[in-house]
């Protein structure tokens, strides 16, 4: 995996079923009624414990959703996404899919939250030829050789850990310590790790498994201490990272870089003050300065909805926005295949200061990576 190649209050708080589209907010609900629409099918982890730090991610779709369909849609034609819960479960992710493209008659999939969830339906795609534009996970492992059928939006996690890497190395802090999720994207992200830190220098000077639940959080902890590293790399996300952090600030007094997954509102504000000084990789822009009109679009947008601006509304807004440039691009009348075309066709693109670079033989539009830390109050400092 040498190639440059898995989120985010005020959304859902109910278990959302093929069946149950009356829990959906609005844009969601009653696909197939309307046949100037265009209908976007989505799968994705809307119930279970990893659902609450999805929910703004959720609500930010929602929220460019609405904002395209108030001022005519695309070409004229409402939009409507189509959201049916896995909980996380690949299987279901595949039984959902099929009910999106055989019944829903989706144009393309759109989002899906788990890197098991897209390696499950990627042969799907090729079968019945509908596009899968952006994913929630950004596992490299994805992204090794092109499916003509799937776009990625935003980099990919090895891209992030070659920018935390590297900040380190710059920083003189190249003798790093390791913790990493017990279970399969922890499991992903080892060899990841490794390989990157070879290639830049640095060495790791412990390597240590943490519980999705944070239960083993403190032993963890104090196994890292005991190799004295200069520095932590956190790959893991959800609740783990609380207790993870609350354990570091114990027993480690070193700088915390955490991947962008791990970054959810709801975690950051459970941390409070413990959250200040963890170094976070995101790959959207810094969405408090509106100096690009995509940013002053989403300010005014959430302005509107009378919601806080954060990176979770933003991920779920940035992510649609794209997909539906590519509907807009393929037309009046668009098709599966008209939608894999005008996704193609973009070559290098300003998306409104956020760069994207799509072709026929790159299908990875991004890797745009920075570095935040949490300040006082749970403000990111640039």
């Amino acid at each position: 995996m040498t190639q440059k190649n898995w989120t985010r209050r005020q959304a859902l708080q109910a278990t959302v079923a093929a069946g149950g589209a009356a829990a959906l907010p609005l844009w969601a609900q009653e696909a197939g009624k309307d046949t100037k629409e265009i209908r976007i099918g989505q799968s994705v982890h809307l119930s279970g414990p990893l659902a609450p730090s999805f929910q703004g991610t959720f609500k930010g779709q929602g929220l460019a959703i609405d904002e395209v369909n108030r001022k005519g849609g695309v070409n004229g034609r409402r939009v409507r996404l189509i959201s049916l819960d896995d909980a996380y479960d690949p299987k279901k992710a595949v039984e959902n899919v099929n009910t999106l493209i055989d019944k829903e008659k989706v144009t393309a999939l759109y989002g899906l939250g788990s890197t098991a969830a897209v390696a499950a339906v990627l042969p799907i795609l090729a079968e019945k030829k509908v596009p899968l534009v952006c994913t929630y996970s950004g596992s490299p492992a994805l992204r090794v050789k092109q499916h003509p059928y799937f776009f990625t939006t935003m980099a990919s996690y090895r891209d992030e850990v070659v920018q935390m890497v590297r900040n380190l190395v710059t920083l003189q802090k190249g003798q790093i310590g390791l913790v990493y999720q017990n279970a399969p994207f922890g499991q992903l992200m080892l060899p990841v790790v490794e390989e990157v830190a070879r290639e830049l220098g640095a060495t790791l000077v412990a390597k240590v498994s943490l519980e999705p639940s944070g239960a083993d959080a403190v032993a963890a902890a104090q196994a890292l201490a005991s190799a004295k590293p200069q520095a932590v790399m956190f790959m893991a996300f959800g609740p783990s990272l609380v207790s993870f952090v609350k354990a570091a600030r114990a027993y480690l007094g070193v700088p915390l870089y955490a991947i962008s997954i791990a970054n959810s509102k709801a975690l950051i504000s459970a941390l409070g003050d413990d959250a200040r000084g963890i170094a976070f990789t995101n790959i959207i822009p810094y969405p408090w300065r509106p100096t690009s009109s995509v940013v002053r679009d989403f300010t005014a947008v959430m302005e509107k909805a009378g919601i806080p601006i954060d990176y979770d509304h933003f991920f779920g807004y940035l992510n649609v926005r794209i997909l539906l440039e590519g509907l807009r691009r393929a037309g009046k009348q668009p098709t599966s295949e008209g939608v894999v075309r005008a996704m193609e066709g973009m070559g290098k693109f300003d998306f409104g200061g956020y760069p994207l670079n799509y072709g026929p033989n790159k299908h990875h539009g991004s890797n745009f990576v920075e570095i935040t830390i949490v300040g006082p109050g749970g403000r990111y400092m640039r």
